[in-house]
């Protein structure tokens, strides 16, 4: 594990922010690990778009789910995605750089919300996505069609910046391929004032997956996705520099950037509070 902060040549660290935009109750223990007990209840799943913020660049970090997504899929949502950015005080209008970690329903489907935006992508996640593992429904059952469709025709009007394994986009924010949890996953590592932050994503959705090695359920390959726990917590300063995709403990032990802001987003670029289990 990477234990040292060490900085980028000269560039200002980033803000960083993850907004909560919805949640999914009603779990089972074996909804969120491979191996749990079929009788335990489980941790509920949050989730969330993430904003890396300096006075140079902002980077969108997903666009989140849609209405008619929640409402077929029995999602709870709390504000559409483009509000949470709104709140920290950035036009989703006005947004150029939007990283799309992969392409399931709840972390691409409100595309549309950012017009002006270049949508980051893995080269495996969009031939997963539009390829023959699709005829799979169980492989194919976190997509959306009509946002898998939406992204094609983003790629056809010039708006997608494919990569393929890693990408440098900014001095100070990277992005890396790690599979797993679809075939074309990547992590996101941004420098900040505390040091090198990952935004892990499915990587892990909970700190348990990771820390217990024990997978999420929903993989395309378990190999990957084990091998994803080390390098996420490889590129990260320490455990506390990750930040997992839907665990309701990151609202719990990061505070938020403004008394106003208190639930619908905190600040990641600080400290997390003791009490991560």
């Amino acid at each position: 594990m990477n234990t040292t902060s060490t900085s980028p040549a000269g560039p200002e660290p980033f803000e960083l922010f993850a907004i909560r935009y919805g949640r999914h109750t009603g779990r089972r223990a074996s909804d969120n690990f491979i191996g749990a007990d079929l009788h335990e209840a489980g941790t509920d799943l949050e989730y969330f778009v993430w904003v890396a913020r300096r006075s140079d660049r902002v980077f969108v970090i997903d666009t989140g789910f849609n209405p008619a997504s929640a409402a077929a899929r029995g999602r709870t949502m709390l504000r559409l995605p483009a509000d949470g950015v709104r709140a920290l005080g950035i036009d989703p209008d006005h947004v150029d750089q939007v990283i799309l970690t992969h392409l399931h329903y709840d972390h691409a489907g409100s595309l549309a919300a950012f017009p002006r935006a270049c949508f980051h992508a893995q080269d495996a996640e969009i031939a997963y996505a539009t390829g023959r593992c699709m005829c799979h429904p169980f492989l194919r059952h976190p997509y959306d069609v009509e946002d898998v469709v939406g992204f094609v025709r983003h790629v056809y009007a010039n708006r997608v910046a494919f990569h393929d394994g890693f990408a440098e986009l900014a001095p100070g924010l990277t992005l890396h391929r790690v599979g797993g949890h679809s075939a074309g996953l990547q992590i996101v590592r941004v420098w900040t004032r505390r040091g090198w932050v990952v935004v892990a994503s499915d990587a892990s959705h909970y700190y348990q997956n990771m820390l217990r090695g024990m997978p999420f359920p929903a993989v395309h390959n378990v190999g990957e996705m084990m091998e994803g726990f080390r390098t996420v917590r490889a590129l990260a300063d320490s455990d506390d520099h990750i930040v997992p995709g839907h665990d309701p403990l990151v609202m719990a032990i990061y505070p938020p950037p403004s008394a106003e802001l208190d639930g619908i987003a905190v600040r990641l670029d600080t400290a997390p509070r003791t009490g991560r289990a």
